[in-house]
């Protein structure tokens, strides 16, 4: 028996109807307590406000038709356990059929010269309209929003409905977290009034404002988290440098910097004063020069006696870095070493003694630089490229081998900046967003598979003329079937338009030894042409390579066709991109026409999250972030910047929470990051 009043953390089975068999089907929605089902906000609404009389409806779509039942057919019978009820019903101009299968309960339901509102798709023909399996309302409701909850089998809407209803006339705490002031400022509604009008909005005012509210919440609540990681991540550091000043690098360069690489040296070197441990996130579109940054950064690093570790996801993407940080460092007295999986016992020896005692300024590597045989002298540095390629246990073991040193992340996957300060909240972030002087623009194009021969000709007279290419072909489910056609289609092109050169095959199947000689073949010109899935995505440069072609172009979200494009572009030739894709699709269309206008990968990026959505733009979740309800950052920038800056008011006044008026908002935290929170 249900009881009178209910608290937000009760078992869902003090609701009535809800008995331990249904509380089973409630719990693969994620619903174990009543609050948690009122958590369970509509994926959608059914708005039956505004009824379409039957002559102007769209015939199969869905619409709301407003109308009489004029009579009652007789029920048919068409086979065991299948009955077929009908009726007719009027707007008062014409009629159409309604059609219910195997429901006589609804069928009794509705009266003769009673008005209902009926949603569902509409068929014509000639003047006969007939609607099939409605969703009926009765035409004097005072409730013309209907939600609609994600289901499992075994739950009906009707269910969800009765049981979120009483949930909210019986929860008596459901109470504010947010602080007064930060609901005047943002002019919120009440918690209470958020609630009720998510589920069962008044009007579609109410329904907005509720959203507004809880979205805000959500993201509030996500950002506050992440500033007191934030705060606690900034721990004493031992490693404070004194000499700061880095001009005798700049100098030493044959170039000049950009005013973003200056910019970001000087947020690190600031950082890097402050007594507490630096972490930072160095973004840059590709081609940006991060590694001249990291260059600077280990120069000033050297220059107040440490040791700079750079841990790079693969060994030859580890190797082109020591070459270029050697090149960069080594005439200025700064010792750069490599240490790989692959060296020899002998090697890898010397390079740890040179490690450990201090005459290794800078060494580069792979995992093997978190072993447990590794030892620094003074590690101070720790420089980490693509870090979301390792684990943060692997970060924390290589940052562990020295005494709280700061930590430079470098990533070349563009992410907006509204939502990196979500994604890296943790992590202050360095932009590089204008790329070198001289480096020239990519020529893009997006063409038909009728076009292929021509685009196969145009790649064969780069060949000709000295140059590489890239064609990528997509592996998305990693399955043996597309790997086939991975394979098949390099034998192909092999045979055929690309006979007189030397093509090569690269896909994430091979070996990583495999994987790493055949790239290492491809940047010392032993292959003219690379055969390759997106295993090239994040790779070496090639400076020789002027041409990438993208099969199935549809098949890559902007971000990653913007990342497969950065593979070409890196020497002094013009180079080029052409994506191949027979899709028709306006979605298509409008990617391709994105791709061909602009090569900011900045504007790519806010692009593709605002067509995918945060947990594709980022695939299977691999940001870590908490899963949100109802907020969606793709579409709700402006009330998340609102959020971060509320946030990042109430963290400064309070750094941990620990306040008693903040009780509930760390609580609140803790729950939305789980319970295995650090928090």
């Amino acid at each position: 028996m249900a009881i009178s009043t209910l608290k937000a953390g009760d078992k869902i089975t003090s609701l009535g109807r809800i008995g331990q068999k249904r509380a089973e089907l409630y719990k693969k929605l994620g619903v174990e307590t009543v609050g948690e089902l009122l958590k369970l906000f509509p994926r959608g609404y059914i708005d039956y406000s505004s009824p379409t009389p039957i002559s102007e409806a769209v015939p199969d779509e869905m619409n709301v038709i407003a109308a009489t039942v004029t009579r009652k057919l007789m029920p048919a019978r068409i086979r065991k356990g299948m009955t077929i009820y009908k009726l007719v019903a009027t707007d008062g101009r014409h009629d159409m059929t309604v059609t219910i299968y195997n429901s006589q309960y609804l069928f009794d339901r509705l009266v003769v010269g009673e008005e209902y509102l009926f949603y569902g798709k509409l068929s014509l023909s000639g003047k006969k309209a007939d609607m099939q399996s409605p969703l009926v309302l009765q035409g004097d409701s005072e409730e013309l929003i209907q939600p609609i909850y994600p289901l499992t089998e075994g739950l009906s809407q009707a269910m969800l409905r009765l049981s979120v209803r009483e949930a909210l006339t019986k929860t008596d705490d459901i109470s504010e977290t947010l602080p007064k002031d930060v609901i005047r400022k943002n002019e919120l509604c009440a918690v209470r009034y958020a609630y009720e009008n998510i589920h069962f909005p008044k009007d579609n005012h109410a329904l907005l404002v509720a959203r507004e509210r809880l979205i805000f919440e959500e993201l509030f609540m996500l950002s506050l988290g992440m500033q007191v990681l934030k705060q606690r991540g900034k721990q004493q550091s031992s490693v404070t440098i004194k000499n700061t000043s880095a001009e005798p690098f700049f100098e030493s360069l044959p170039f000049e910097l950009t005013n973003a690489q200056k910019r970001s040296v000087n947020e690190c070197v600031a950082d890097m004063t402050k007594g507490v441990q630096m972490n930072r996130l160095l973004q840059g579109d590709v081609g940006s020069g991060k590694t001249v940054v990291a260059a600077a950064c280990a120069y000033i690093a050297a220059q107040n006696g440490m040791q700079t570790a750079l841990m790079a996801p693969t060994e030859i993407l580890a190797i082109q870095h020591y070459k270029t940080l050697s090149g960069f460092l080594n005439p200025l007295g700064i010792k750069v070493c490599l240490l790989t999986g692959s060296m020899t016992q002998k090697e890898k020896n010397e390079i740890r003694s040179l490690m450990e005692n201090g005459e290794c300024n800078v060494a580069v590597g792979t995992h093997a630089l978190f072993q447990d045989s590794v030892s620094f002298e003074n590690l101070g540095l720790v420089i980490t490229d693509e870090q979301h390629r390792f684990g943060v246990n692997q970060r924390a073991r290589l940052s562990a081998k020295g005494k709280s040193p700061h930590r430079l992340v470098m990533s070349a996957t563009p992410i907006p900046r509204t939502l990196a300060l979500m994604v890296f909240g943790d992590l202050d972030i360095s932009l590089l967003d204008e790329l070198p002087k001289g480096r020239s623009q990519i020529k893009t194009w997006g063409v038909s598979g009728k076009k292929r021969e021509g685009a196969f000709g145009f790649v064969a007279s780069q060949l000709d003329e000295g140059r590489q290419a890239y064609i990528v072909c997509p592996m998305i489910e990693d399955s043996d079937s597309d790997l086939k056609s991975v394979v098949k289609y390099a034998q192909t092109v092999s045979e055929t338009a690309f006979k007189k050169y030397r093509v090569g095959l690269l896909h994430g199947k091979l070996p990583s030894d495999e994987k790493d000689r055949i790239m290492q073949a491809f940047k010392n010109h032993e292959l003219d042409l690379l055969v390759a899935t997106t295993v090239v995505e994040v790779g070496v440069d090639v400076p020789n390579a002027t041409v990438m072609i993208i099969e199935n172009a549809e098949r890559f979200g902007l971000s990653q066709l913007h990342q497969l494009r950065g593979r070409v572009g890196r020497g002094k030739w013009q180079s080029y991109c052409i994506m191949i894709s027979d899709s028709m699709s306006e979605e298509c269309r409008h990617r391709m026409e994105i791709m061909t206008k602009t090569t900011d990968g900045f504007k790519i990026s806010e692009e593709d999250l605002r067509l995918r959505g945060p947990g594709e733009f980022f695939g299977s979740r691999q940001h870590g972030l908490p899963r949100m309800k109802i907020a969606d950052m793709a579409q709700d920038f402006e009330v998340m910047k609102r959020a971060q800056r509320a946030a990042s008011e109430l963290v400064a006044d309070d750094p941990e929470l620990s306040k008693p008026c903040n009780k509930s908002l760390l609580a609140g935290v803790r729950e939305l990051f789980d319970k295995g929170s650090d928090l």
